[in-house]
């Protein structure tokens, strides 16, 4: 994505000027960077696959990078590292101001409050070349189908890995520089060195192949462990990087014919193309499956200039193409945030052909106009390459552009968040608006609380892993537990998945005030069931070994929640084998609670508030769509002695809907989770139908 220079020839210069004309330059090379960015935002618009073309942009970058510090060291220049990264960073940043700020007005105006908090830290990160961090530490699914819930900015995560090895790479040629001096010198003293040693591009060599050889190893391993996190791993594409600068070290030595060329431009071209269609990668990057995209444009750039009307060079050094290579960064930049903020507006998870185009079209507009009148204008400007505290400050000058809109904003967000958090209680009751005594009681005017910064806050609290004797004896996951009252009246352990956790925000408060100690065993879309083939084999397993924690640990008592709502019909099921699952508790003289679960819904709730209003009928939706008209845990009564059943729906849904907001508090964190706030509203009602439905004191 970067538009590193492709030659030998003065950085600055542009394309098609004589400069670049030299001998060094590689009009294929600009021509395989617009291949590969017409392959991302292709997959990106209309496939929703990953496609292989950033690995490729990753490579290529490297590679130019190689080439041009290569031979700057043999020409005996200085490398002048900080000189250099404040160049870069003058050429890069600009374009990068200029796309954030224009996404921002683009939040602003299309999408809900909830998701502008997000977006204001992924516009830090992606200033400060950290996104890709960002996205790793939360696990974003970036190839998902539906793009019109993503953030228009998580495409940066790619540029921030290559900001990253921008500032690396040249520390490896310096190194490599420092140590070829040593060499020499020692190769002096001691004549019996192999003198081959002391080459620059041996030692070079010697480098990136011990990072390939590491990156590669730590990538594979990663991948299929944690692939979500991987993905974004700066340590899990080194390797890709390292590839492009061994190409770059080797070209000189690989001089196949001309027939050999074509061959290899044209296959290398035909993998290319059809890495995303023909191979399941979206789950599998950056692993070894990486090869195939990054040793495809290596065999495009080693045919090179086959001197053949045949060679694939004749088509990759069409001028339309080689200019549309000089975009490419621009057009990485933009495409991204119009498809994310195109599909948020209309409303739609992904585009047809004619709004695809129409999005394509609008990026190669916006790219032509950034590249023109942004980035090639500080890219000629000669002010700034005289001094290097020049350049520092004209990278402060667009970080300072960006950074104030975005504290200012955050600041004020903040300063919402504040005032809504203090409103007097009586303003937010939540649940307790539809209590029997406030029935037809209008609730009255105020900010809707929890602000739309502190919704992605909004799950329940729980102090801290378990401990001590409440510890699994073997690698069970997901084991935490409330702080131990100094008297325990009452043991109590809660199963399943988010579901179970969201009403941790009333039982924990309730178990303190009774001396009850709480440990939770939770595993994300998990229900708490017996064997069933309805739930994948993880999951399985993980009730298994819950349920023979609780065998172990003879609790007083188990929570559950014993029902399975949907988005569709039927929008309430019972639990696969629940009672079966529960069965062993009881027999064991244990007390189980089943609490009915909470609607799900095809929209987020809050957004849909934020969008179109509190009264909008879209956030209002019909009780009849939401749960089952007979409760399934009618079914469970009479079957299981010792099974406790609660039903809190009659505080959730109320008047045949089930609204997003209740009482000035969002009932939802998004489509299917209630907030903490809103549970914390239902305390004293869960409390009495607890303490009602099991007799518990």
């Amino acid at each position: 994505m970067s538009n590193e220079p492709t030659v030998a020839s003065p950085p600055l210069a542009s394309a098609g000027s004589p400069a670049r004309r030299k001998s060094g330059y590689r009009p294929e090379v600009q021509g395989l960077r617009a291949l590969a960015v017409l392959m991302v935002v292709t997959y990106h618009v209309w496939l929703g696959r990953v496609s292989g073309g950033v690995d490729i942009f990753l490579l290529i970058s490297a590679f130019l990078m190689t080439l041009s510090f290569a031979r700057k060291v043999e020409s005996g220049k200085p490398l002048r590292l900080l000189s250099h990264w404040l160049h870069l960073l003058k050429r890069l940043l600009p374009a990068v101001v200029v796309v954030v700020l224009a996404v921002l007005i683009g939040t602003w105006a299309i999408l809900p409050a909830s998701r502008w908090p997000d977006i204001l830290d992924q516009a830090w990160a992606s200033l400060l070349y950290r996104q890709n961090w960002l996205l790793a530490d939360t696990a974003v699914d970036y190839y998902a189908q539906d793009h019109s819930g993503a953030s228009p900015l998580q495409h940066f995560w790619s540029l921030s890995i290559q900001g990253q090895v921008f500032l690396l790479w040249p520390l490896v040629f310096a190194g490599a520089a420092l140590l070829h001096r040593v060499l020499v010198r020692a190769l002096r003293r001691w004549t019996k060195l192999d003198g081959r040693l002391t080459d620059y591009r041996v030692l070079l060599a010697l480098a990136f192949g011990a990072i390939f050889a590491a990156s590669l190893a730590y990538s594979i391993e990663q991948t299929a462990s944690n692939q979500a996190y991987a993905y974004f791993d700066t340590r899990t594409r080194l390797w890709e990087f390292a590839l492009g600068s061994l190409l770059a070290l080797a070209l000189p030595h690989l001089k196949p014919g001309k027939a050999l060329r074509v061959v290899l431009g044209w296959a290398g071209l035909a993998a290319m193309l059809s890495c995303g269609l023909l191979l399941t990668v979206d789950r599998s990057f950056p692993g070894f499956i990486a090869l195939w995209p990054t040793l495809a444009a290596a065999a495009i750039i080693v045919a090179g200039q086959s001197g053949s009307r045949f060679g694939v060079d004749r088509l990759l050094t069409w001028r339309p193409l080689v200019a549309l290579g000089d975009n490419s960064y621009a057009l990485y930049l933009w495409h991204w945030p119009l498809l994310v903020l195109a599909l948020a507006g209309m409303g739609i998870s992904a585009p047809d052909l004619v709004q695809g185009l129409a999005i394509v079209a609008a990026s190669v507009v916006l790219a032509v106009l950034t590249t023109r009148y942004v980035e090639k204008p500080l890219r000629d400007w000669h002010w700034p390459q005289r001094r290097a505290w020049r350049s520092a400050v004209v990278i402060a000058a667009c970080g300072a552009l960006l950074a104030g809109p975005v504290t200012a904003w955050q600041s004020q967000l903040m300063a919402d968040e504040a005032a809504a958090a203090a409103q007097p209680r009586e303003l937010t009751p939540g649940a307790a608006a539809l209590a029997p005594e406030n029935a037809g009681k209008p609730t009255p005017d105020a900010k809707i609380i929890p602000g739309p910064a502190a919704l992605k806050n909004e799950w329940a609290d729980i102090d801290g892993l378990c401990t001590d004797s409440n510890a699994p004896t073997d690698l069970l996951a997901g084991c935490l537990q409330n702080s131990r009252p100094d008297h325990v009246t009452k043991r109590i352990v809660v199963l399943g998945d988010s579901h179970a956790q969201q009403y941790m925000a009333a039982l924990g408060p309730i178990a303190k005030s009774h001396g009850w100690e709480v440990v939770t065993l939770l595993k994300g879309n998990c229900r708490f069931g017996g064997e069933s083939p309805e739930r994948d084999a993880d999951c399985n397993a993980f009730n298994r070994a819950s349920a023979q924690y609780v065998l172990d640990h003879k609790p007083d008592a188990v929570f559950t929640v014993a029902s399975l709502t949907h988005k569709d019909a039927p929008y309430e099921t019972e639990v696969p084998q629940y009672l079966e699952g529960i069965k062993p508790f009881t027999d064991a003289g244990m007390d189980v609670v089943g609490i009915r679960d909470n609607p799900r819904f095809t929209m987020n709730m809050p957004e849909c508030v934020q969008k179109k209003g509190t009264d909008a009928a879209a956030c209002n939706v019909p009780l009849q769509e939401s749960l089952a008209a007979s409760s399934p845990l009618d079914a469970y009564r009479g079957k299981v002695a010792r099974l406790h059943l609660m039903d809190m729906s009659d505080f959730i849904c109320a008047n045949g809907t089930c609204p997003a907001v209740v009482g000035n508090v969002y009932v939802y964190k998004d489509d299917n989770h209630l907030t903490k706030t809103y549970v914390q509203s239902m305390i004293p009602m869960f409390e009495q139908r607890l303490l009602a439905a099991t007799g518990w004191t």
